[in-house]
């Protein structure tokens, strides 16, 4: 597989090459994606905030205006949490304090670093649902992603009754804190 740096992507959106930019698209989806489920959003919600984020990156590289304090992943990171903060806050399911102004990107060196920290907590935990197996990774997904119920779980799996679904649920879950806290390392303070 091919390894890219943030300058080849950001080449790649000033040329318009989509197979670069499909490759950057695919990379950072799952981290977006996992940020908006998490915080009361649904796979679509994700695909939207993602789109606008890519959006905001894309006319920043045309206009010249992209200063990057921190990686592109980040960065992009940056946009999304932000944007999906401010639907949120349309949406009242958040009330907090938002910077309404046009600029997304105004983070110190702690908040990058925090940032960071965040991305590979996320990718450890794909990483973890991703060597987890079956059929743990489809129940956690069915469960934490798409919203089924035990009830749907019991049917979906043929288990005999919704205490056996929340009890191998459970287990599921203590397999992938185990192989989370295998694969990630947090840091030293």
């Amino acid at each position: 597989m091919d390894t890219y740096t943030d300058n080849d992507f950001i080449e790649g959106f000033r040329q318009n090459n989509q197979s670069l930019l499909n490759v950057f698209y695919k990379m950072h989806f799952a981290s977006i994606q996992q940020l908006i489920v998490l915080n009361g959003g649904d796979a679509q919600e994700a695909k939207d905030i993602y789109q606008e984020g890519i959006i905001v990156i894309y006319e920043k590289i045309l206009d010249n205006k992209l200063v990057l304090t921190s990686s592109l992943k980040t960065y992009l990171y940056s946009i999304c949490r932000n944007l999906w903060l401010k639907q949120l806050s349309r949406k009242s399911k958040y009330v907090g304090n938002l910077n309404d102004s046009d600029d997304f990107f105004a983070i110190e060196p702690d908040d990058a670093q925090w940032m960071e920290e965040e991305i590979k907590q996320f990718d450890g935990m794909k990483q973890a649902l991703l060597s987890l197996g079956e059929p743990c990774q489809s129940l956690i997904n069915d469960y934490y992603f798409n919203h089924l119920s035990m009830a749907d779980l019991t049917n979906k799996y043929n288990y005999t009754n919704t205490d056996n679904t929340k009890n191998q649920k459970y287990k599921c879950m203590n397999r992938l804190k185990k192989l989370f806290f295998e694969l990630y390392i947090p840091p030293v303070k």
